[in-house]
């Protein structure tokens, strides 16, 4: 059939039948090229959406670790909490609302509900997997900083908040086309938009629920150590192996000029975490006479959120010095927060996530690099980092103060103090992490 058509279209369009074969061939070849990028592009997004998925177990694990054996079952419930309610309302509701059609830069609308208008090169339901991971770890971050004393059902609300509307809203600005965006923030995988939200948030529930039982005295305070190390340094593995999705998978893709991409960004990633523990490890032992496996621990997560912003604009020097700043930073973040400010928070997550998701985010604008010179033509470009990484703060702050102010007004955010003494695992869900 196409040799017959070849031969009847030839001699009017005054071309050889060889040459309108050889058109036809280069077509195949293009079209074979191009389905062939996209099914790489697709299996890269999917399996960066399982790295990010692992690091579910990782906050799980750190987050355990560092509370009180009492408290284990009731901190892995509300991890398996985040991931299953957050992935019914980021499909339902917020995916449309961080990525719809932008209405004045602000939020989008929810018209991707079921993904009706994507037109991106990958699967529409490959990118909304991989975003509904992002939308996870917000939420995640904060049950860290509020552990052992808050109610299960307050926390079940903040977090339907949180996924469907704090996290989706903010997100359009700097992800979505909006107004962030539009002026040249730089966020690539989230050191702001992700990380300093959720720490800011933490913040916030933190103030409002207040301290463990005993751990402010008479004006001083007093260290409640958490139970488990191990299962600790097995979650900031977790985490650090999950980074590697989270980081290099934003590029969404790896066929062609992404294969170099990613690859940088891989190598950014992993010296910042390096960096930013041994920093941590350094600094602690000269201000506090011992290394800290805690504080070193933190101090790579804090080289990971603090790298996150501009993992694919620095050099890996660069990245060294941002995981080295963070780790040193993060340890003065925890003293000022447990010592001065009086704010408990069990795993250091407003330090790790907060401090250093803003942080992370300006230094990008400090030590971004494209070909040798200052990215976006320097001070202009530092100004807009540090625009963007104040707006997720006050954002961050301004509806978490609201949302847990509203909570604790109506039904309460904390547990009576007999639960709290006790345990929130057996009154809460009537059963115990260790028997």
């Amino acid at each position: 059939m196409t040799e017959l058509l070849y031969s009847a279209v030839a001699p009017i369009a005054g071309v050889s039948v060889p040459m309108l074969a050889a058109v036809d061939a280069t077509a195949e070849t293009a079209d074979a090229i191009t389905s062939l990028t996209v099914s790489i592009d697709t299996v890269w997004v999917l399996l960066g959406s399982m790295l990010v998925f692992i690091m579910q177990a990782g906050f799980a694990m750190v987050e355990s670790g560092f509370a009180r054996t009492k408290n284990t079952a009731n901190i892995l419930m509300k991890n398996l909490l985040d991931f299953s309610v957050g992935s019914i309302l980021f499909w339902a509701v917020g995916f449309g609302i961080m990525f719809g059609a932008s209405h004045w830069g602000l939020v989008g609308s929810i018209d991707l509900f079921g993904l009706a208008g994507w037109n991106g090169e990958i699967p529409g339901t490959a990118f909304l997997v991989f975003q509904t991971m992002f939308s996870a770890t917000s939420a995640t971050i904060v049950s860290g900083a509020v552990a052992e004393r808050t109610k299960f059902h307050a926390y079940l609300i903040y977090s339907v908040c949180i996924f469907g509307l704090i996290y989706p809203i903010s997100g359009h600005w700097g992800w979505g086309g909006g107004w962030l965006s539009e002026l040249g923030f730089h966020d690539f995988a989230g050191s702001a938009i992700v990380h300093s939200l959720g720490g800011w948030l933490a913040f916030a529930g933190a103030c409002v629920v207040g301290p463990r039982l005993g751990k402010y005295r008479k004006g001083r305070t007093y260290a409640i150590p958490g139970h488990n190390l191990t299962l600790a340094t097995l979650g900031v593995f977790l985490l650090w192996f999950g980074w590697f999705g989270f980081n290099p998978c934003s590029q969404l893709g790896a066929s062609g000029e992404s294969a170099q991409i990613i690859s940088d960004v891989f190598m950014t990633t992993n010296i910042a975490a390096a960096g930013g523990g041994v920093a941590a490890l350094l600094f602690a032992w000269f201000r506090y006479g011992k290394p800290s496996l805690s504080l070193s621990l933190n101090g790579v997560l804090a080289g990971l959120v603090g790298i996150t912003a501009g993992c694919d604009l620095v050099s890996p020097a660069g990245a060294l010095a941002i995981g080295v700043i963070s780790g040193v930073v993060m340890i003065l973040a925890v003293a000022l927060f447990d010592h001065v400010l009086k704010i408990d928070d069990p795993v250091g997550a407003i330090s790790v996530h907060g401090v250093c998701g803003t942080l992370g985010t300006i230094l990008t604008g400090v030590f971004a690099m494209d070909g040798g010179a200052l990215y976006g033509g320097g001070f202009s470009f530092l100004g807009i980092q540090i625009l963007g990484a104040f707006t997720y703060l006050g954002w961050g702050l301004l509806t978490g103060f609201a949302l847990f102010k509203a909570i604790d007004f109506t039904i309460g955010m904390r547990v009576d103090k007999r639960i709290e003494e006790e345990g929130l695992d057996v009154y809460e869900h009537g059963e115990t992490a260790y028997n």
